[in-house]
C-alpha cells in the first residue's frame, strides 16, 4: 500500500482485543519514532512504556483524576476507565525542554509530534491500533503524570499513546472519516 493511502486511511483506534502486544512490536514502534525529523539532530524524545503492574497504578491514578475532573459525569468516568483498562500498552512521550531557549524547546515539540505520527503509521503496518491522547484520560497536562513517570527534569509530556490489537467488531462499526477540502484552508500566494 502507498504512503498516501496509509495517510488517508489512518484512524484513531480506541477498542482493543484482550491480547498483549509483543515486546518486539513495541520496540519496533519506538525505533521508528527515532527516525522522525528533528532540528539539529537533538533527538528530543523520551518514552515511558506503561504495562503490567505500572498499568494498574496508572489506572488508579486516572480514576482519581477523572473523578475530580468530572464529578457530575459518572458515565464519562466509567467509559473512560473502560477504554483505559482495555488498552494493553500505554506509552507516554515527552519532549526535551531546552532551558532558556523557548524556540528550541518548541522545535523539539514539533519533532516529537512527527515521531508520534511515525509510530501511528507504523502501528497499522504491525497490525496494531493506535490513538494519541492529549487530554482527559491521557493525563498529559496533569502534574500527577509527571510524578508517575518519575518527574524527569526538562521534559514536557506531548502525548499518551494507547496501543493494542484492534477489536474487529468495533472496526466494522467505525464511520468513514471525512476531511474539509484543502481548498477551503489554502491561500495560494
Amino acid at each position: 500500500m502507498s504512503i498516501i493511502t496509509e495517510l488517508k486511511s489512518r484512524r484513531a483506534i480506541r477498542d482493543y482485543r484482550d491480547q498483549a502486544v509483543e515486546d518486539e512490536k513495541i520496540k519496533e514502534l519506538l525505533e521508528i519514532a527515532t527516525w522522525a525529523p528533528n532540528d539539529r539532530m537533538r533527538e528530543p524524545w523520551g518514552f515511558y512504556v506503561i504495562r503490567g503492574e505500572a498499568k494498574k497504578r496508572y489506572e488508579k491514578l486516572a480514576e482519581e483524576f477523572l473523578q475530580e475532573r468530572f464529578p457530575t459525569k459518572p458515565n464519562l468516568v466509567l467509559s473512560s476507565l473502560k477504554v483505559l483498562k482495555n488498552t494493553p500498552v500505554h506509552i507516554v512521550v515527552t519532549s526535551d525542554i531546552v532551558p532558556e531557549d523557548e524556540e528550541a524547546s518548541r522545535d523539539n515539540e514539533y519533532a516529537v509530534c512527527c515521531a508520534i505520527h511515525s509510530m501511528w503509521l507504523a502501528a497499522k503496518d504491525l497490525g496494531l491500533g493506535f490513538v494519541w491522547r492529549t487530554r482527559g484520560v491521557g493525563l498529559v497536562h496533569d502534574k500527577r503524570m509527571y510524578q508517575f513517570i518519575g518527574a524527569p527534569e526538562n521534559k514536557k509530556i506531548i502525548g499518551n499513546i494507547f496501543i493494542g490489537y484492534p477489536d474487529e467488531e468495533a472496526l466494522k462499526k467505525m464511520k468513514t472519516s471525512a476531511r474539509t477540502s484543502f481548498e477551503e484552508k489554502t491561500v495560494w500566494l
